[in-house]
């Protein structure tokens, strides 16, 4: 009997799982580790609230972390109890899925004023994640600034200008959602330092913002002018081109006026967080391509107001006691998912998803790269030892999930909410024992 450690119980350790019972469905045991007490990774703690069918394939992952073979351990922190060197004594194999979940800094001055916030913490903080310490204040201001032209930068823009009412019907924590209704953020602005042909937003999140009851979406035609390069980019890639047209669209269109208004802002690079004490505005230079495609000034910049400055510029690995990381790179050192040590692979030590390979992918990527590394483990490890595994008394296990699960629909039904997320370890852990209050508020208490 094969006996396999992953450490991670995001997509990418769970689709690990899954690929070794289709591989070994008789011979294999794997223990699914988890720091935290709830399952899921980003799915629970990243897709953004309002997102209810990329959040449904929580569903198709439960299915198998329920499986007889498979145990979920949660709240089980290594590199503590157990650290690295117990898991490869007592496993035939070890997989760290564990993530890239720091935020990238844009090294700017001003980056650390009050006001200054990186997206991974927003999003922690409306995603109910238990560390999270973000006191958000929306009731200061009317302007606020998302920098970035991925998705998850339109994600924080989104939830920003929603009305509150509109993310009532989510899991959000109940304290988030009364956070928002003080929200006096009338304009959102974000900032995009390249042109709309590469911006990495996709179609159906663009198109989505047209369906938010009384926002306008304003983009200046001047910034969706296209250079030879730009429209070279357009001309071949189909969904680059989709982009375009959604934004032209946004452009030519009539605001309506009375409501919040989403500015979409390209060629603008934020050089330094203005302010005394707090963020008042961000100074950006104009921007364009020059003839090699390098992005560089035009000489021209610009000021945007802003009272709240979110940083959405990228994800980034952080290291685990006891397992190598390429700190330039935020990667665990590989090859096809094989760990390397000082550049030689380590019998029995793998390693799957961001951390693996960057933040890069949809989720359905981790499906793909799962199967590489199981391949690699596999071809390495035919047969298993008879390892026994580990067995931590604290540990969360599958029906302890399914407790905090009852706990949360419980907590929302004073609100007539069908589920608000509990977003502090207190909460969890109790709702996991059972000892959870009836209808909790989801609201933080310490942990």
């Amino acid at each position: 009997m094969l006996r396999v450690a992953v450490i991670g119980s995001g997509p990418s350790g769970i689709y690990t799982a899954e690929a070794l019972l289709a591989a070994r469905p008789d011979a294999v045991l794997v223990d699914v580790f988890d720091r935290l007490p709830a399952p899921f990774g980003l799915v629970r703690y990243g897709v953004a609230p309002d997102h209810p069918k990329i959040k449904s394939i929580a569903g198709a992952l439960a299915r198998t972390l329920s499986h007889p073979s498979v145990r979920f351990l949660g709240d089980v922190e290594i590199g503590t109890s157990p650290i690295v060197a117990e898991l490869r004594a007592h496993y035939d194999a070890v997989v760290y899925a564990f993530g890239a979940a720091r935020d990238r800094r844009l090294e700017i001055p001003g980056e650390d004023l009050p006001g200054s916030v990186s997206a991974v913490d927003f999003v922690s903080w409306y995603s109910g994640h238990p560390d999270s310490a973000l006191e958000a204040e929306l009731h200061t201001d009317t302007s606020a600034v998302v920098v970035g032209a991925g998705n998850v930068a339109l994600d924080v823009a989104r939830v920003l200008a929603k009305q509150p009412d509109d993310l009532a019907g989510t899991d959000l924590p109940q304290h988030v959602l009364e956070v928002l209704r003080t929200s006096t953020v009338a304009d959102v602005h974000l900032l995009a330092r390249r042109g709309p042909a590469q911006a990495r937003f996709t179609t159906k999140e663009l198109r989505e913002l047209a369906e938010i009851a009384g926002l306008d979406v304003l983009v200046d035609p001047a910034d969706l002018e296209l250079d030879a390069l730009s429209a070279q980019t357009v001309a071949s890639h189909r969904d680059v081109a989709r982009n375009v047209e959604v934004l032209r669209g946004y452009a030519a269109a009539q605001p309506a006026g009375g409501g919040r208004r989403l500015h979409l802002h390209f060629w603008r690079a934020p050089t330094a967080l203005v302010g005394t004490g707090h963020v008042t505005a961000v100074a950006t230079d104009v921007t364009h391509l020059d003839e090699t495609g390098r992005l560089r000034p035009t000489g021209a910049t610009e000021t945007i107001p802003a009272g709240l400055v979110l940083r959405a510029v990228g994800y980034r690995g952080a290291a685990l006691p006891g397992v190598p990381l390429d700190a330039d790179a935020g990667v665990v050192p590989n090859e096809a998912g094989r760990v390397l040590r000082d550049g030689v692979v380590s019998p029995g030590e793998y390693v799957v998803g961001w951390i693996k390979r960057g933040p890069t992918g949809v989720i359905g990527t981790n499906r793909s790269d799962a199967a590489e590394t199981v391949a690699a483990l596999l071809a390495d490890l035919p047969d298993g030892t008879g390892a026994a595994g580990l067995d931590p008394a604290h540990a969360i296990g599958w029906e302890g999930w399914l407790a905090i699960e009852g706990a949360e629909a419980a907590a929302g039904l004073p609100h007539g909410r069908g589920r608000v997320k509990l977003a502090s370890w207190d909460e969890l852990r109790a709702a996991a024992s059972g000892t959870s209050r009836a209808a909790g508020s989801g609201e933080p208490d310490g942990g």
